[in-house]
């Protein structure tokens, strides 16, 4: 028997594209999984949208009172016993052999205790980088997205409003942890409202475009929510 992998998926207020996410998910080439869905207080219960799918035995759906994502992800590792787990945002769609090739990654890299890769975000190609502590502490290159073995799984601090990622990897990185980077684009994010969509390009950050009424207000949290992280590591 292969190792279990949980597949973790917090949603909240979902669109069609949960739906396009738990069929990818069900077609893995890898098949030991066990998904779990937690529907973050959504306005419409999601269970109302999955019950009549032909999948919706085979998940484990829990709900809760809205707490955000970092509550949600956390409320799904405390439910999974998967000796692997992935937290994966309900808008990616992965490629058919992602899982597979996530945990052929970590089997032969005996020091690493997450595997990542590259993904689309839309049309826009994301790539990651070799695993590197120096270059993680300037900026984060590793999607939430990646598959991590359960004991080395620290948790999500809830207190953070943006980066819950980042933080993730750099708690893990001071405790010794290591990742190993699979050089692939490995499954697609959906530009949404919420989520990895308020990314913005370089560009954004600079002057005259970061005073731009766009972008502005965006920048300013994106800069509040990065000193949060800096000063809880010391970065600077």
């Amino acid at each position: 028997m292969s190792d279990l992998i949980s597949v973790i998926v917090p949603t909240y207020n979902p669109g069609k594209h949960l739906l396009e996410t738990l069929q990818s998910i069900m077609v893995q080439t890898y098949k030991n999984i066990e998904v779990i869905v937690v529907d973050d207080g959504s306005k419409i219960p999601v269970e109302d949208m999955l019950k009549d799918m032909l999948f919706f035995e085979k998940i484990t759906l829990i709900r809760q009172e809205n707490q955000g994502a970092p509550s949600a992800r956390n409320k799904g590792f405390s439910k999974s016993t998967g000796k692997f787990v992935i937290f994966w945002d309900d808008d990616i769609v992965g490629e058919l052999d992602m899982l597979e090739k996530m945990h052929l990654a970590l089997v032969e890299n005996e020091s690493a205790s997450f595997a990542y890769s590259n993904f689309h975000f839309g049309f826009k190609k994301m790539p990651a980088m070799e695993f590197n502590v120096e270059e993680l502490k300037k900026k984060n290159y590793i999607i939430t997205t990646s598959l991590i073995y359960r004991e080395d799984f620290p948790g999500f601090d809830e207190f953070l409003k943006r980066f819950q990622d980042w933080d993730l990897w750099l708690n893990m990185a001071e405790k010794g942890k290591k990742g190993i980077w699979i050089n692939e684009y490995l499954f697609k994010a959906t530009p949404k409202k919420a989520g990895i969509s308020t990314w913005l390009p370089k560009f954004a950050y600079k002057k005259p475009w970061n005073f731009l009424p766009f972008f502005k207000k965006r920048v300013k949290q994106h800069e509040k929510a990065r000193k949060v992280i800096e000063e809880k590591y010391n970065l600077k």
